[in-house]
């Protein structure tokens, strides 16, 4: 095989993260498991000769299963005290694409996304049409409070009465930083992307975050990179992420590496933290993030898994 095409995937469980004094030595340990875990879902299938596509599906949906993480099971509630998730999945061999937005039912938004790719003509889907489309696309369904936790009811209640309090924001980032999400390149050289999550703590509800916004938190194409982004998402939208590194490689001949660190760091400079998991049509994988943290898994042509949830020197690049 030639090394090129040697599959490789990374994976994000959000940015922002829980802060290092904040974490127990048991939460990181199960953490840093549950990354393992989630990799391993999609690594699999890819080192059986599936596609990209297959490998980030899998790998997202055992992410949005894990309630450690804020999709799926374990989403975050809105002000009004109820989910709205957005997903998003793009195959890079052809560019066809699916997102939903603002839905709660499926088990599996990401595979309401893939749904819309797949058994629609459309791209994005939201709000009661996405919710009937889901009803009628062969998907598991779940009861709303399937998908809350204790944990994630107790930190809405509390941001909403910081608010009624008018109390100054603690600057905690994992209310704003909570998204899944996976890039790989498969064995024959296609990239694909997918990216779920439950949004904002205390959101205001309709509000759609960067996850299912095609060109910004979610991107693939063969010719350049897929990418998965996961922070404050008005900022990713705002710098259409996922397409400003893709511009920056295919017209500036800039790398992967370079391309994906510089956006991160400049929307950070603007007060957007968050960061990225991205793989180019060579195999070669970068993590940066500008927040405290980023929940991240990665395997590079060195086969072995890593896993992440602060930064080091295992921080940026992973083409090993």
């Amino acid at each position: 095989m030639p090394q090129s095409h040697i599959p490789v995937i990374a994976l994000h469980g959000g940015a922002g993260t829980i802060l290092p004094s904040k974490i127990t030595p048991e939460q990181e340990t199960a953490l840093h498991a549950a990354l393992h875990a989630c990799l391993k879902a999609g690594l699999d299938l890819l080192q059986q000769g599936a596609s990209a596509l297959d490998a980030v599906t899998a790998s997202v949906m055992a992410l949005e299963d894990d309630p450690l993480f804020n999709a799926g099971r374990g989403a975050v509630f809105t002000s009004d005290l109820t989910h709205e998730m957005d997903a998003a999945v793009m195959d890079g061999a052809t560019r066809d694409c699916g997102a939903i937005a603002g839905i709660c039912g499926p088990r599996h938004p990401v595979l309401a996304a893939r749904a819309v790719m797949e058994k629609s003509e459309h791209v994005l889907l939201t709000g009661n049409g996405a919710a009937r489309f889901c009803a009628t696309a062969d998907l598991e369904m779940k009861p709303a409070d399937w998908f809350g936790t204790d944990n994630r009811r107790a930190a809405a209640e509390a941001e909403l009465e910081r608010r009624r309090l008018n109390l100054p924001d603690d600057g905690d980032p994992a209310r704003k930083h909570g998204t899944v999400g996976a890039v790989a390149c498969d064995s024959r050289g296609h990239l694909a992307a997918a990216t779920s999550t439950g949004g904002m703590t205390a959101k205001l509800p309709g509000r759609v975050g960067d996850s299912p916004v095609i060109g910004a938190g979610t991107w693939a194409d063969d010719e350049t990179l897929a990418m998965s982004a996961t922070g404050h998402g008005e900022y990713f939208i705002r710098w259409a992420a996922g397409h400003e590194i893709d511009a920056r490689m295919r017209w500036a001949g800039q790398s992967l590496k370079q391309a994906a660190e510089d956006v991160v760091a400049e929307l950070g400079g603007r007060g957007g933290s968050g960061g990225l998991v991205a793989v180019d049509r060579h195999g070669n994988l970068t993590l940066p993030f500008n927040s405290p943290g980023m929940y991240r898994a990665w395997c590079g042509r060195d086969g072995q898994i890593h896993t992440g949830i602060y930064g080091g020197p295992d921080q940026g690049t992973a083409d090993a």
